[in-house]
């Protein structure tokens, strides 16, 4: 089967996780992996496992989207992080959303596995700034699509300027204010692999560093 849709997965120091993640792909994604400034051998992991990758020297993960997204030649596109916590078959609805015109964009609500793998702070942080989108602007979601599908060319001429943690925030508000079809399916969220460390919910602080990012784009 030849790739219908690029997968974009933005690493920064994932490659314990790409070997076994990699290899879990459907035949219908592309995969590119796009390397954040990792220290580890995140580049050669991805090589190994078939995907392209691409470097993006400037730090953040809406430079890491953003870089993908160009490099995307596909007409769709998928965004997943590349640490090990998702399954890539979950992927495959929300592409049949997009494909079959039900949805302009099918993002992934998160469903924990077990108990601890969402830490309290950063289930806390993701929950205010849900409840504040759905009350300020009407957002259909539950959760700031950790998992997304699109077309790359509505995704391009939507325009998401945030280069940084506020991305997916930015997205949201740009798709709702654009009006976008968008449906949610629960996926299923796994433990990191092991030897890699959220720049996110890995410590309260970089929790609050990434809400000081979300509320940026609010503000």
């Amino acid at each position: 089967m030849q790739p219908v849709c690029d997968l974009i997965l933005p690493c920064r120091d994932e490659g314990p996780a790409l070997a076994a993640l990699l290899s879990e792909v459907p035949a219908e994604f592309a995969v590119t992996v796009v390397d954040n400034g990792s220290r580890d051998d995140t580049a050669v992991q991805a090589v190994r496992g078939g995907a392209t990758v691409v470097a993006e020297p400037v730090p953040g993960y809406g430079a890491a989207v953003h870089a993908g997204l160009l490099a995307a030649k596909l007409d769709y596109v998928a965004f997943m992080d590349g640490d090990g916590s998702f399954d890539p078959q979950e992927l495959l609805p929300l592409l049949a959303d997009v494909q079959s015109g039900v949805a302009d964009m099918a993002v992934g609500r998160r469903r924990p596995v077990r108990a601890g793998v969402w830490p309290w702070h950063a289930r806390a942080g993701n929950r205010l700034i849900v409840q504040w989108l759905r009350w300020r602007i009407d957002m259909p979601v539950h959760d700031i699509a950790p998992m997304r599908v699109c077309r790359r060319v509505d995704l391009l001429d939507l325009g998401v300027a945030d280069r940084r943690f506020g991305y997916p925030v930015e997205l949201l508000q740009k798709v709702t204010n654009a009006g976008w079809t968008v449906t949610e399916h629960d996926v299923s969220y796994h433990p990191r692999a092991s030897g890699t460390r959220s720049k996110v919910s890995g410590s309260v602080r970089g929790t609050v560093r990434t809400a000081f990012d979300f509320w940026r784009v609010l503000s």
